[in-house]
């Protein structure tokens, strides 16, 4: 792994106050994705680095903007936030957010990405507006509108390139896998989601399982098995995803393949985490052994360096 230093040169990043910008995002990543930032550190080339973590650290923080408080101070806070956010990419005022400085310098140098901040400002009302999930469509339509704009904010770095590249069934597999990880995490946060009185988890699954909010955060043995029940359904809705995402690194480059192969192997542990929790996600979240994380990174890291050489 190179030096933060060199890899800022591999990208192309020579001024010191853009060096200032990105550390400061890389910081922010690190701090709440470590996984997913030694994924990215380790496996892809590194001139992809600093744009990659740029768009996932302005992700988080559009996120973090938009997931507390009241809906009307939510609603403010996007429109000020999308205004500020498009600014930055126009080039028509100064910038006094070090995150907006860092994507607008990434979006000057991969133009691409644009479409994909649009994307991703213009479906964050489904997050604004989230009060939980009455039906199965309901999570599906947050799920395309919200999660899957989100995801491609990083996967556009490692999508495929060329002519006789498949785009489209890269964009399908994305969809897959971000979907398979959306559901495990509402599953993982079930325990901290109910306190706060809203879950990931569509009301019909839940009254069907004669669960409630009240349940949850206070559950007795009957509403374990019940949620021990729900979990294995949502839990093979999801493993139905990722194995439908299961081709994804077969369409990329072989310099990113090991990258990708790590996110879905990555994705796959959480899943078996979860599962195995059960009904005691009631108490919190699923830890996925870290060893078992290790070994998933280092074999991809092996594969890293020989497509390198």
């Amino acid at each position: 792994m190179p030096t933060w230093k060199k890899t800022l040169r591999h990208a192309g990043i020579e001024r010191a106050d853009l060096h200032v910008d990105y550390t400061q995002q890389r910081s922010l990543v690190k701090a709440f994705a470590k996984k997913e930032y030694l994924a990215v550190r380790l496996l892809l080339p590194a001139a992809l680095h600093p744009p990659i973590i740029a768009a996932v650290a302005f992700m988080h923080l559009t996120d973090e903007r938009v997931d507390t408080g009241e809906v009307a101070h939510r609603k403010n806070e996007l429109a000020e936030w999308s205004a500020a956010t498009r600014a930055a990419l126009d080039g028509t005022r100064p910038i006094d957010n070090a995150t907006l400085r860092a994507l607008a310098d990434t979006v000057t140098r991969h133009p691409r990405l644009r479409p994909r901040v649009e994307a991703f400002l213009d479906g964050a009302h489904l997050e604004v507006d989230y009060t939980g999930f009455l039906t199965e469509q309901q999570l599906q339509d947050y799920v395309e509108g919200y999660s899957l704009p989100a995801f491609m904010l990083m996967a556009d770095f490692v999508a495929p390139t060329g002519t006789h590249s498949d785009q489209a069934a890269f964009e399908t597999g994305c969809r897959a896998l971000i979907e398979s990880m959306q559901r495990v995490d509402f599953l993982d946060d079930l325990a901290e989601d109910a306190v706060g009185g809203v879950v990931g988890i569509p009301q019909q699954d839940l009254d069907r399982h004669q669960l409630t909010l009240a349940s949850i955060v206070h559950p007795s043995g009957e509403a374990r098995r019940a949620l021990a029940e729900i979990v294995r359904e949502q839990a093979a809705l999801a493993q139905d995803q990722l194995q439908a995402a299961a081709r994804l690194s077969e369409l990329v480059d072989p310099s990113v393949r090991p990258f990708v192969t790590a996110l879905w192997q990555l994705q796959s542990l959480k899943l078996t985490a979860v599962r195995h929790a059960a009904g005691g996600l009631v108490d919190g979240g699923a830890e996925v052994p870290l060893p078992a994380v290790l070994r998933t990174l280092g074999r991809q890291y092996r594969a890293a360096r020989f497509h390198r050489k």
